[in-house]
């Protein structure tokens, strides 16, 4: 598939990013060091594989260079439908430059956006209406302040905040009603299901319940031609829910969900065979829903059924619901234009309200609102005693029913308590974590943990409008143990109008200390959207606070996170983050031990420590797959952490403790080969294929996070990082020694090493043969060396120097002291230095490091262009021509490339014009209008 502008372009983008230096490691990139001789796989679909990632058919995409270049907007790259010699699918990429195809703005003085290719008009009152009508019905947005309200520090951005609605983040539901195929000459089930659905950025998750219908074996989604598009086989169990993932959707798929094309089926297994079905649309009754009914009939083989998706009004006793009904309508019906139907709502055999309304045929959803439900009506909702029933007013009348109980789904109900979401805001380093199961009965059960400090009162709250009044729903003081720092128990005096407020994100928990009676901890009470992820459905999450970091951080943020492993020692984490304020930059990243790291309790040691993730925004999760030996055994015992950084507090900003019981015991040391530690649990060659993480260079799978040295250059150290290659030149340590060696299989010299007289004993020789093992480089080092730490994916480290201590085998790491300065402008020599230097007349003498790096050539190869050492220029980029704003030079063999730095800007109106290479602030030439205030209520 490769055309002539693409291989250009590839080519360009492999010599960018072989060639680069530590300065383009502050982000992976995205496209390989190379163009993949072998395409991606994924699952046998038809698509094309395309720096590193895999695209459907008819997919677009804008091409990703990585740091410094970045996404190149004006270019858009287009998966084509080719068929081969024997008639197979197969796809084509090509690229073009889009600028030239850019709408001509409609104003004076058009602007260029920050990511954006073509100019568009500056923002105006339409727009900020159009924003605002994304919060049509939200009265805490609508309120104006009142002089005793809340002061303006009661920091509750959560309850809706910016990244629950960024285009990013941002989901959108679906449902679909599965009943019994009457038009096929086999039986039809009895079954009815109802499924739920959530479009996220890159996945569908989907809760399905089901009733009169066994286990259901599989779930299969179709697309728009009846094909297989993805298939779900259910796990064994007794539960009648079903809880799934589809990963990665195409983009075709996408469309198709959408535009309502897609269509859902479960097929049973054991005893006969039955099939359930339903098409996946899209209501706005999804967004408010807090109490549902699915409707199923008492006949044998009836293919009905149906939904009832309900919600309380937000000031008064009014029920709303919308009810979606299938094969309730018979074919000889379908000559008449309208069905009569009767609904009822009932208490057991009583009838407590009746409508007579009628139905199209071809439309069988109906909505309506029973006003003013008296206290009686409402206490039956709020224990799932209320039903609701359907029938047809015809000569032979159907009817299906069901009870109508709080919304289910695989999502879990939690909240994080942090000290900076208090009602005024602190920096305490404490935390509580909680979460919550709701029964059908309208039963709570509640746990709570993580509460270190000296708790006077815990309870469960509204959301306050004055600080003066808040309202307590709950007292969970006395059920709270101080020793332990737990609560659990249930709460079955759960009111309709508080169900519907914990389904709807209202309710909070507060912690009322010796330290602030009026509450030093804060949480909102909040669904977690399924993430594929069963622990954190049934087990309790392990908190993370500041006040567990070595030293103990006052911070106000506060935190909690699921760790499992599975049966094959992949390491699977959900984290969530709360308190973080707006200066903290809300750029996260989770460690085992240091960054979202996982790592050993022990201080001292500095092995056996994972970074997990970076991440935006309030949460992270996902998988690792080639976890130490070691770290393994520390989970098992408890002895490991997991801990939260952010640029505030590079350090750790939270902490917590982890114990995950595991059976991966049975890999000892002897399993581990000292040269080749690539991937301790997927060495099979064919399971490498079929992960979706693993990266194809020089002819060779090699698993996400392994590492490895490529064969062209032993001077290098390359790792991978899901589908990303990512090869860094090693960088040599400054020696201090009077005598150094060269060792053959080495790159870098080593101080020479008298042996002892005394020869070890035959144990200590057992324990440490070779000297240390380093997780970062995945390495043994002799005793006594040092070495720069690599850590993926920022590569090797210049401010860290690391040395093995050859009598205990352990790795001691410590910062590079920087030399004192007597100039008054030191400067940097090149992104990558770690201490800044006093410029001199003459070029400084070659640092030792520099000398030893890489293969040891003085010129740099870019694209099809040689440079000469110190020689700079701005790079082009096939399709998009000379890139100006990005400044390339050749040190010593390597080719580094560095964006022009701009200043950070503080205004709201950003623009980029054209031939600049900084964005800068647009000068407002009058104030915007206002808005008038609007008010909305969720109505049919």
């Amino acid at each position: 598939w490769e055309g002539t502008p693409l291989s250009s372009l590839m080519c360009v983008m492999s010599c960018a990013l072989l060639h680069s230096g530590l300065a383009s490691r502050l982000k992976s990139p995205i496209l390989p060091i190379q163009s993949e001789r072998e395409p991606l796989t994924s699952k046998g679909m038809s698509g094309c594989s395309f720096g590193g990632r895999f695209y459907s058919l008819e997919d677009t995409w804008h091409p990703d260079l990585g740091e410094p270049f970045g996404v190149m907007h004006c270019v858009k790259c287009y998966c084509e439908t080719q068929r081969g010699r024997k008639g197979k699918v197969l796809g084509k990429v090509s690229c073009k430059n889009v600028k030239r195809d850019c709408p001509e703005p409609s104003c004076d003085a058009p602007v260029l956006l920050p990511g954006q290719c073509c100019k568009t008009c500056p923002k105006g009152d339409a727009d900020r209406k159009q924003v605002e009508a994304m919060f049509d019905g939200f009265e805490y947005f609508q309120e104006k302040e009142k002089e005793d309200d809340l002061h303006k520090t009661y920091n509750d951005r959560s309850y809706l905040s910016s990244e629950d609605i960024s285009p990013g983040e941002s989901r959108t539901d679906f449902v679909a009603v599965l009943t019994g195929v009457t038009d096929s000459w086999l039986p039809s089930s009895s079954g009815v299901a109802r499924a739920r659905f959530s479009l996220t950025r890159t996945s569908l998750t989907f809760s399905i319940t089901y009733q009169r219908i066994g286990r259901p074996s599989r779930v299969v989604f179709l697309d728009s031609d009846g094909n297989t598009a993805f298939e779900y086989k259910t796990p064994k169990g007794d539960s009648d829910m079903i809880c799934g993932v589809w990963k990665n959707l195409p983009q075709s798929h996408v469309r198709q969900l959408q535009a309502e094309q897609l269509r859902v089926t479960m097929t049973t297994a054991t005893g006969r065979r039955e099939v359930i079905e339903g098409k996946i649309i899209k209501h706005r009754a999804l967004f408010a829903e807090t109490f549902s009914s699915t409707l199923t009939s008492e006949e044998e083989h009836s293919g009905m059924g149906g939904i009832a998706m309900l919600t309380l009004s937000d000031t008064e006793n009014n029920l709303h619901f919308v009810l979606i009904l299938q094969g309730l309508i018979q074919h000889r019906e379908r000559d008449s234009p309208l069905v009569p139907i009767q609904v009822r709502l009932q208490y057991r055999q009583h009838v407590l309200r009746e409508i007579h309304a009628n139905v199209t045929v071809y439309d069988t959803d109906f909505a309506e609102v029973l006003t003013d439900l008296n206290s009686r009506e409402l206490f039956w909702l709020s224990r799932g005693q209320l039903v609701i029933t359907v029938e047809t007013e015809v000569q032979d009348p159907r009817h299906i029913s069901g009870f109508i109980t709080g919304r289910k789904s695989c999502d879990t109900i939690q909240s994080v308590m942090s000290s900076g979401d208090a009602l005024t805001p602190g920096t305490t380093g404490g935390v509580g974590s909680a979460f919550f199961h709701l029964h059908d009965n309208g039963t709570l059960d509640y746990q709570l943990v993580g509460v270190s400090s000296e708790v006077m009162g815990l309870t469960i709250e509204l959301k306050p409008r004055r600080r003066s009044k808040r309202s307590v729903l709950y007292d969970l003081t006395p059920e709270f143990d101080r020793p332990s720092g737990r609560a659990a128990g249930s709460w079955s005096r759960l009111e309709a109008r508080h169900i519907h407020m914990l389904l709807q994100n209202e309710l909070f928990i507060n912690v009322a200390t010796a330290h602030s009676q009026e509450g030093e901890l804060r949480g909102q009470i909040r669904g977690l959207l399924y993430s594929g992820l069963e622990a954190p459905r049934h087990e309790i999450p392990v908190p993370l606070a500041g006040q567990f970091v070595a030293p103990p951080v006052l911070t106000s943020a506060g935190g909690h996170a699921w760790v499992s492993v599975d049966e094959r020692c992949h390491l699977h984490y959900e984290i969530v983050v709360a308190g973080l304020s707006k200066a903290d930059d809300l750029t996260v990243n989770a460690h085992l031990h240091g960054l979202a790291e996982i790592g050993e309790l022990d201080e001292r040691s500095t092995n056996h420590k994972r970074l997990l993730t970076g991440f935006y925004g309030s949460q992270a999760q996902g998988v690792l797959k080639d976890i130490s030996v070691e770290l393994l055994r520390h989970l098992d015992r408890g002895t490991a952490f997991i801990q939260v950084s952010t640029k505030v507090n590079t350090r750790g900003e939270i902490r917590g403790r982890v114990h995950v019981p595991n059976n991966c015991e049975f890999r000892t040391k002897g399993e581990v080969e000292l040269a080749e530690f690539d991937d301790l649990f997927v060495r099979d060659p064919e399971e490498l294929k079929k992960d979706p993480h693993t990266c194809f260079f020089e002819t060779q799978h090699h698993a996400h996070g392994s590492l490895w040295t490529p064969n062209y250059n032993h001077c290098f150290t390359c790792s991978c990082q899901k589908r990303t290659v990512i090869c860094d030149p090693v960088i040599c340590p400054v020696l201090t020694c009077s005598r150094t060696i060269q060792p053959d299989d080495k790159c870098c010299p080593m101080c020479e090493r008298k042996t002892p007289k005394e020869m070890k004993t035959p144990e200590r020789l057992d324990e440490h043969p070779e000297g240390c093992y380093f997780e970062g480089d995945q390495k043994m080092h002799a005793p006594g060396s040092t070495w720069h730490p690599f850590v993926p994916p920022f590569g090797y480290i210049k401010c860290a120097l690391c040395t093995c201590k050859g009598a205990t085998g352990e790795v001691h790491c410590e910062k590079v002291t920087c030399p004192a300065l007597t100039c008054s402008r030191p400067v940097r020599r090149s992104p990558s230095d770690c201490c800044k230097e006093c410029p001199e007349e003459d070029n400084p003498p070659l640092e030792h490091a520099d000398m030893m790096q890489a293969d040891g050539t003085s010129h740099c190869k870019f694209g099809k262009n040689f440079y000469q050492n110190s020689d700079n220029w701005h790079p082009r980029v096939p399709l998009m021509g000379e890139m100006k704003c990005i400044t390339c030079w050749c040190d010593h063999g390597v080719t580094k490339c560095q964006r022009k730095q701009c200043p950070v800007l503080t205004c709201s109106n950003i623009t980029r014009r054209e031939g600049m290479c900084c964005p800068e602030c647009q000068e407002e030439e009058e104030e915007p209008m206002k808005v008038p205030e609007k008010k909305n209520s969720w109505r049919h």
